[in-house]
């Protein structure tokens, strides 16, 4: 990495907060903000967004850090909202590019952890954990990890203290009265932040257009038991393995129906790990091995399989078209997508579907049965979260562009002073005395091809690669 040098650009003041959001805005994933303020900079999250048919042969899209290493001298640290993908799945990347203290909870430092491990570059990295509720200071930062519920363990919303304003991160969230894993949103906690006065709340976009209140885990562990009930063969069940709340409701609905539990897939066993290590399957039996399921009698099995997201070499896809080495599944049986499809990527989960009902195997999906709830908060969530909170100014985040503006019309609704519809590259002024858009640039991706980072571009619409400058994966 060459030496550092004092960028040209914003140096953020003593009365105001900068925020550029680097990526999350205009579409999903890809999650990466930073704040500004008295000369010093925080990074929230590094997160990649996935391609699927969008580009053949990229694994995935994440922010080019280059506008964070022109001011590396500055950065007091980057923190982590939650284990997501879309949220953490670039720091083993770009380490040791960002070589700055990393913030994060138990279980996201353990899955961090491991990922640098794999990676070779756990020596260079200082992961500092801390616990949800905590608080604590980053040079001008005073921050709090306030406890919200997500689809997966220990996601905080992140408080910004600053003498120029208070600010909130929501992350991502819901209010969920019933977990299953972790403990509830801490409502008593967000109100008093509002109370303090809240200069700006940037928020969560992903269910703005949906009306009502997001479900509980607890309802999709019960509609997951009741559909066990009534099936006599094999159960296979595909859902994201960061949901260890989703895997500990296919464990109890499989013990209260004379049922087993196997895991397939690499993700889900180290989703399993951390969460073992972080005390939070405890009480649960092991899950079986793949010798052990495959000798289970078919009414006594259940296969909890990566690959909702129809991914071509995942666990659920190559049972489907039964090439899986030690599981099947046959006439009769049950799949259960216990997921819902991420945009895009329809085709190749209508792909799987097909496959496993010519084999006459009954599929599921959470609009045939109560066997999934969402993780992020419907409109009536977010009234509640304004009311909590009662910010000065909206600004979305986590969404495409109609995500973003649907949001900032409900936010009006709330009563919100002002909502602001970003783009990753906008240079946003937040301050009690003007709050605008004051700059904005096009912020430079990186694609991981599974070898390398090659820089990214938009040219006429469409995203190109280009051909050279490649970056060691």
């Amino acid at each position: 990495m060459s030496t550092p040098i004092r960028a040209k650009g914003p140096v953020p003041g003593q009365d105001e907060i900068l925020f550029i959001p680097l990526g999350g805005c205009t579409r999903i994933g890809m999650n990466m903000a930073l704040y500004g303020h008295a000369g010093k900079w925080l990074i929230v999250d590094a997160g990649v967004a996935f391609m699927g048919d969008e580009a053949p042969g990229i694994n995935a899209l994440m922010a080019d850090p280059r506008f964070i290493e022109e001011r590396m001298q500055d950065v007091v640290g980057l923190v982590v909202t939650h284990a997501h993908e879309d949220h953490i799945g670039a720091i083993h990347h770009l380490w040791p590019r960002l070589n700055v203290p990393i913030y994060a909870s138990p279980f996201a430092s353990h899955v961090i952890r491991e990922r640098l491990k794999e990676k070779g570059t756990m020596r260079d990295v200082r992961i500092r954990t801390f616990e949800v509720g905590a608080r604590w200071r980053m040079g001008p930062f005073d921050l709090e990890a306030i406890p919200v519920t997500h689809s997966v363990p220990e996601p905080v919303a992140i408080a910004i203290r600053t003498p120029a304003g208070n600010v909130l991160h929501t992350g991502d969230w819901k209010f969920d009265p019933n977990p299953l894993v972790g403990q509830t949103t801490d409502v008593a906690a967000l109100k008093r932040f509002g109370d303090e006065g809240v200069l700006a709340m940037l928020c969560d976009s992903t269910n703005a257009m949906v009306p009502g209140s997001t479900g509980s885990e607890a309802t999709a562990r019960d509609g997951l038991m009741e559909v066990f009930r009534q099936r006599k063969g094999a159960i296979a069940v595909t859902g994201f393995a960061s949901n260890i709340a989703r895997m500990k409701a296919i464990a109890e609905a499989a013990r209260a129906t004379d049922r087993k539990v196997a895991l397939a897939g690499r993700s889900l066993l180290k989703m399993e790990k951390a969460a073992r290590a972080c005390g939070m399957l405890d009480g649960l039996p092991e899950f079986l091995t793949m010798q052990e399921a495959s000798w289970t009698p078919r009414r006594n099995l259940v296969m909890f399989c990566t690959g909702s997201q129809g991914e071509e070499r995942a666990a659920f896809s190559r049972v489907a078209r039964n090439d899986h080495q030690s599981l099947w599944l046959e006439r009769g049986d049950t799949a259960i997508f216990s997921a819902r499809a991420i945009p895009g990527n329809e085709e190749a989960i209508g792909e799987v579907r097909t496959h496993l009902e010519r084999m006459g195997v009954e599929v599921l999906t959470p609009s045939d049965a109560p066997v999934h709830v969402s993780g992020h908060p419907a409109r009536d969530d977010l009234a509640r979260m304004y009311a909590l909170i009662r910010p000065r100014v909206a600004v979305p985040l986590h969404g495409t562009l109609a995500h973003l503006e649907a949001h900032a019309r409900f936010a009006r609704e709330c009563g919100v002073e002002r909502a602001l519809v970003p783009e990753d590259g906008d240079l946003i002024r937040l301050s009690a005395q003007q709050t605008a858009v004051i700059a904005h640039f096009t912020p430079p991706r990186l694609a991981d091809d599974g070898q390398s980072l090659l820089p990214w571009r938009g040219v006429q619409g469409t995203d190109v690669i280009e051909e050279h400058l490649a970056i060691p994966a």
